[in-house]
């Protein structure tokens, strides 16, 4: 869920959202080729047909120029409406992103946009959400963290009649009712975790040995590795190798040390890897580099979530990472923003969830972020804009 502006700033943002909420993969094994489609080997894999799924799976979520496929009709624009964007922390990449497109879309819909910073503690989360109730708007953004936390806030907000929308604020998409949100705006973590694994299926050609990354401190990132495990279990030829434990607030001191061990472990017998975030690699890197290992060279790394600039960084120069899993943030702006409008005009919120996508070298077109097509004017001509 995140950018990236500083090493230090992204862990203290990322270890503070912990506690407010609750792959390196590539050929068959012995191969060293890149790329997100690297096949290596003669034998065949022992599940053609999840194979078969996962490659088409891959090729869908590789896509750069699938249509739009967000809402067709809606509400025109209600005009003189001002929204507060309450950040977890805006040292957080996806926290901040999603501001942008908040911020973007404002301004094509005509309205106004506070932004507080909760500077990603909790009792700066509190006194945010706190002072973004006493303005009075018309709506707030609860961006980045559990509404749980700001429990007493939220129920003021409740009581004052001020629609609040989450970005990333629960674990599911869509209106929650405990928390009240009128809508929560995230992918699904099941759509990320499969397409995960799916990428290491399908680049692996179904044979692969891999290690999972995850913060089992953290249900949503335990969950997510979970269902990605799950996914992996359903190709016979794809083993994994370890499932490592680092909380992602220890990933900087811990992730190097337990990357040493894994390869001294395993050997060419690591082929893959999968993280719930795409801050591992980045920690990942040295260790793989002392190892004698070639930044565009087995074991090959996924993101399960995240895409933030970093990332994008890695998987433009192939430096350790091969691919991630990123939100579109600028889109979720955007939406949130249509939600709003939706619930000035007292119609329901949409059910629309932005599919999930794969960025490799090959697809990326050198670019910081991923941004889908259509967007923009869709909402416009929504709006009436």
């Amino acid at each position: 869920m995140s950018y990236h502006p500083t090493r230090k700033a992204t862990l203290r943002a990322v270890a503070a959202l912990a506690v407010l909420t609750a792959s390196v993969a590539g050929c068959s094994r012995g191969s060293e080729g890149g790329g997100s489609n690297a096949v290596g080997g003669s034998s065949k894999a022992g599940c053609p047909a999840v194979l078969e799924k996962a490659k088409q799976a891959v090729s869908d979520a590789e896509a750069v120029d699938a249509p739009w496929g967000g809402p067709a009709t809606g509400p025109k624009a209600v005009a003189g409406k001002t929204i507060v964007y309450v950040a977890q922390s805006m040292t957080n990449p996806g926290v901040a992103g999603a501001a942008g497109g908040v911020k973007e879309a404002a301004k094509a819909i005509g309205w106004k946009v506070r932004i507080i910073d909760g500077q990603g503690t909790p009792a700066g989360i509190q006194a945010a959400v706190s002072q973004a109730v006493a303005v009075k708007p018309d709506g707030i953004v609860l961006s980045g963290f559990d509404p749980k936390s700001t429990g007493q806030q939220v129920a003021q907000a409740d009581a004052a009649g001020i629609p609040l929308i989450g970005w990333h604020a629960v674990g599911t998409p869509g209106p929650s009712e405990d928390p009240k949100l009128f809508s929560n705006i995230t992918t699904k973590v099941e759509d990320v975790a499969k397409i995960s694994a799916d990428w290491i299926i399908s680049q692996s050609n179904g044979r692969a040995g891999v290690v999972v990354f995850t913060d089992a401190s953290i249900p949503f990132a335990k969950g997510k590795s979970d269902l990605i495990e799950k996914e992996l279990a359903t190709c016979s030829d794809i083993k994994v190798l370890s499932t490592s434990n680092i909380p992602i607030a220890d990933a900087s001191n811990r992730t190097p040390q337990e990357v040493s061990a894994l390869l001294s472990r395993f050997g060419t017998k690591w082929t893959h890897s999968v993280a719930i975030n795409d801050l591992y690699f980045a920690d990942a890197a040295p260790a793989l580099r002392s190892g004698g290992k070639q930044g565009n060279g087995a074991p090959f790394s996924i993101g399960a979530g995240d895409g933030d600039p970093s990332a994008f960084q890695r998987i433009n120069s192939k430096d350790f990472q091969a691919a991630t899993v990123p939100e579109p943030l600028s889109e979720q702006g955007w939406q949130i923003v249509d939600e709003f409008n939706r619930s000035f005009a007292d119609e329901p919120a949409t059910s629309y969830v932005a599919p999930v996508h794969i960025t490799t070298a090959a697809n990326s077109a050198g670019g910081s972020s991923w941004d889908p097509k259509g967007y923009r004017e869709a909402y416009r001509k929504l709006w009436g804009k």
